[in-house]
């Protein structure tokens, strides 16, 4: 999380996509409130870094590490980016600002990350669901 969606994916909205918005007045309040989430979500993220190690000493107590995870899983799974904003996002700019904003994200990925940082970043992702045991999606299909 801190790495890819709150270090790259959301300071890339917050610097490229959300001042397009506000220029054009358009889905102002979706961006202020995604960027307060995006403030949220750093400091659960925080939080969450800071308890983690906690739990693996004896007779730790794990619920203040749960509720943070809950609390974090609750303000993110409504997002809003891939059905308000991006849909909208080529009515407010030219399509050279948005191939130039696409460039931008890439070559921002390409330096945090490197040439194969978005793959290496999935299969990172995919490590750590199978080593919590939720990388396997027909478990949490409904029968």
């Amino acid at each position: 999380m801190r790495d890819f969606v709150e270090d790259y994916h959301e300071r890339n909205e917050e610097q490229q996509i959300f001042p397009h918005f506000r220029q054009a007045g358009q889905l102002v309040e979706p961006c202020d409130v995604l960027f307060q989430q995006h403030q949220a979500g750093r400091r659960l993220t925080d939080t969450i870094l800071k308890l983690a190690p906690q739990i693996a000493k004896p007779g730790a107590d794990r619920q203040p590490l749960v509720d943070t995870m809950r609390r974090f899983i609750a303000m993110y799974r409504p997002a809003r980016e891939d059905t308000a904003l991006f849909p909208k996002l080529r009515s407010v700019v030219s399509a050279d600002v948005f191939d130039a904003m696409a460039e931008n994200f890439e070559r921002d990925e390409h330096r945090k990350f490197g040439e194969d940082g978005f793959e290496m970043m999935v299969d990172r992702v995919a490590r750590l669901e199978r080593a919590l045991g939720i990388y396997d999606l027909a478990k949490f299909t409904s029968r």
